[in-house]
């Protein structure tokens, strides 16, 4: 009996122990739950519980100086995830397969997604209407779908540097729509929706509906028409030359605003994945080159403000010049004799300007070096600008001196030079660069208006208006005169400089070509470069590649904004001089030809629908006084080639880009020969013959 009592006594006290122990590890277990992960599982809870499902902004619109929209947003539908949902209904394998086959995705991805240890998953964002509607007809458990906002560019490549692209997440990656997300992006808004156990939508349970805030819109200062005018002869050098790369700028030197900025190569920021990355480097602001004698700009600003100078100011040029040990000449070693200041700069005399550059001295070249603004960003609103590659001062030798008075040795943006000479243009002032106008809210109204903005007073106005002057006889009788334009007053500068070599010194056989000028002299509207990379063929200066390129953009513009022809003795030109060609538009895209007609300072009247010019009244060639209108009737036929007639348009000088693009909006085909610029073809430009029809054009390359 005693062994019996103690052996139960002792099976009392095990099992109290075991009770005590499980006590205890319950109790801490509860203290773990309930304290220490009680946040983290209520939330677990609360997400089993709750859908929550993004509801994206609408980015604000962004629009050229005159209200024609240059970047939209339009709805596209995405289609989401439940994944307690897509488990619970036991269809997780045929749902991954219905859906990658609608799609287009990887059917073991997509299972991963649907099925993922979370709340909510994407599967597919911004899908095609046709896709959108198949995801509703199958009713699949778990998968929805929910409208988002998709950046859409409606003038394809024009100003896609400037506009940048933006991300399938509402946000923008590249340019203005990535420098002023914050202002365009709006705030994303949240629908959440309380369901059961079963996954069943609760209907007096909690719905919550946060509004997304849309974005503002953005009025920039880019012209649509001066900005086609640009491209187009940016477009007509990238394709005849072959050239790596190019930029042209056009600023008014009044205000600072853009009014076009373009680089080539360029992309369709639509479907900026077609293109390579580096098709997107903006040359105009992130790259720095030598600039050759476009700098000497600068350089004549300097010693004219110095008093070391003025127009008639005698030089000597026996073809080359000697600094300490080293031996700079003019090109080619040609002797431009007795000088007088202008004239060196009418020459791109580089003897005239080594002088010039040693009696500045160190000191005074580099405070208006930093004075012009170069060596640092300009401040324009686009992401990376370069700031450009100065000599360090504490190291500069005299020959550094010489050789950055004749532009050598520094390394400039396109846009630090467009803006310094935009100083000389506007009587001294250097001007904050800039591309947005206004700001507006979603309704309308003008919530910010940026104004002009003085950096800095770099020169005297007599020294400006003196050296707008030079500048005017070095398009008249100097190297630029290519860039020459009857009944306007142009000034400017050619450049032509070698590249540098990736282990130092200069490239051989490449130069970087380039034209800025300033238009009219006598009161500059507008700056205008043009700047090329590595042209191919022969002549590659810049007089002969980018100043006719110049020319024709800034003839083009000044008529467009209604600046009048002028007579030799300044006057304004009578009516009957007064009157311009008109342009063939005939078989041309719509903006292309509107472009054309505007910078001919004419406006275009459309009649009828559709995206090619069928007709024009008066005919090309014929004179209409400036601000008169032409009428374009569009094309009546059908693009598919049932039947219609279409006038063969002239193909001679474009690239064989330029003539595929043309004939294939209208419905023809093309049958190429050769290689380079269109120089004969067959039928004969004018000739009328039936859609689908085929065009023998022959190439042949520049000489």
């Amino acid at each position: 009996m005693q062994t019996t009592g103690l052996l139960l006594r002792k099976r009392i006290a095990t099992l109290f122990f075991l009770f005590t122990i499980a006590f205890v590890l319950l109790g801490g277990r509860i203290f773990w739950v309930q304290f220490v992960k009680g946040a983290e599982l209520s939330e677990k809870a609360t997400q089993n519980r709750m859908r929550d499902v993004p509801v994206e902004s609408k980015r604000g619109i962004i629009y050229d100086r005159n209200g024609h929209e240059l970047a939209i947003s339009i709805s596209a539908d995405s289609v989401y995830a439940i994944p307690a949902e897509v488990k619970r209904s036991k269809t997780e394998q045929e749902t991954a397969q219905k859906l990658s086959q609608v799609l287009g995705l990887d059917q073991e991805n997509t299972l991963k997604r649907i099925t993922a240890n979370s709340s909510f998953e994407w599967v597919k964002r911004q899908i095609s209407p046709e896709q959108a509607q198949q995801i509703r007809d199958m009713k699949l458990a778990g998968i929805d779908l929910t409208e988002e906002s998709r950046r859409f560019y409606p003038k394809g490549t024009l100003a896609s540097h400037v506009l940048g692209i933006s991300g399938t997440d509402n946000t923008g990656l590249e340019g203005i729509d990535h420098y002023y997300n914050d202002l365009v992006g709006g705030a994303k808004g949240r629908i959440i929706i309380e369901h059961d156990a079963a996954g069943r939508e609760i209907p007096e349970a909690t719905h919550k509906y946060i509004a997304p805030v849309d974005g503002g819109n953005l009025v920039l200062t880019i012209d649509e028409t001066i900005q086609y005018i640009v491209e187009r002869e940016l477009d007509k050098i990238f394709a005849e030359r072959q050239a790596k790369s190019a930029a042209a700028i056009v600023m008014d030197p009044q205000t600072g605003e853009i009014l076009a900025l373009t680089s080539r190569p360029t992309f369709d920021p639509n479907n900026y994945g077609a293109s390579p990355a580096s098709n997107r480097r903006n040359f105009a602001i992130n790259d720095s080159y030598e600039p050759g004698s476009t700098m000497k700009i600068t350089t004549s600003a300097m010693a004219l403000e110095e008093n070391l100078v003025n127009r008639d100011t005698p030089f000597y040029c026996p073809g080359y010049v000697k600094v300490g040990k080293e031996t700079i000449g003019c090109p080619n070693r040609k002797a431009h004799g007795s000088q007088t200041f202008a004239q060196i700069v009418e020459n791109s005399c580089n003897v005239g300007f080594v002088k010039v550059g040693l009696d500045l001295g160190m000191d005074k070249y580099f405070k208006y070096l930093h004075g012009f603004g170069f060596g640092q960003p300009t401040g324009i609103d686009l992401p990376g600008e370069a700031k450009g590659i100065l000599v360090n001062q504490a190291n500069a030798k005299q020959i550094d001196l010489a050789t950055m008075a004749m532009g050598q040795a520094n390394a400039v943006t396109a846009m630090q030079l467009t803006n310094a000479v935009a100083a000389v243009a506007n009587g001294g002032k250097l001007m904050k660069p800039h591309l947005l106008r206004q700001v507006l809210d979603t309704e309308g109204n003008v919530v910010k208006t940026i104004e002009p903005e003085v950096i800095r007073q770099v020169i005297s106005e007599p020294t400006a208006k003196e050296l707008c002057n030079i500048l005017e006889g070095e398009v008249t009788n100097g190297t630029g005169r290519n860039a020459y334009i009857e009944g306007y007053r142009v000034g400017g500068k050619t450049g032509t400089a070698q590249k540098i070599a990736p282990g130092g010194g200069y490239l051989a056989n490449e130069y970087v070509a380039s034209f800025i000028g300033l238009a009219p002299s006598d009161d500059p509207r507008l700056v205008v470069m043009v700047v090329v990379d590595a042209p191919q063929g022969y002549p590659y200066y810049g007089g002969w590649v980018a100043a006719p390129a110049a020319r024709e953009i800034i003839s083009d513009s000044l008529r467009y904004l209604g600046v009048p022809l002028r007579t030799a003795d300044g006057k304004i030109a009578a009516q009957q001089d007064q009157q311009v060609i008109i342009p063939n538009v005939v078989n041309l895209p719509l903006a292309e030809a509107q472009s054309l007609i505007a910078g001919r300072g004419l406006a275009a009247k459309v009649v009828g629908e559709g995206n090619i010019v069928w007709q024009q009244t008066p005919r090309a060639g014929s004179k209409l006084t400036r601000g008169s209108e032409v009428i374009i009737s569009m094309s009546p036929f059908d693009k598919s080639g049932a039947g219609g007639e279409i006038t063969v348009p002239d193909l001679s000088g474009k690239s064989m880009k330029e003539v595929a693009r043309i004939l294939s909006d209208l419905g023809l085909h093309l049958i190429p020969e050769g290689h380079g610029l269109a120089s004969d073809q067959s039928p004969v430009a004018g000739k009328v013959v039936t859609s689908g029809s085929t065009i023998k054009v022959k190439f042949e390359p520049l000489e």
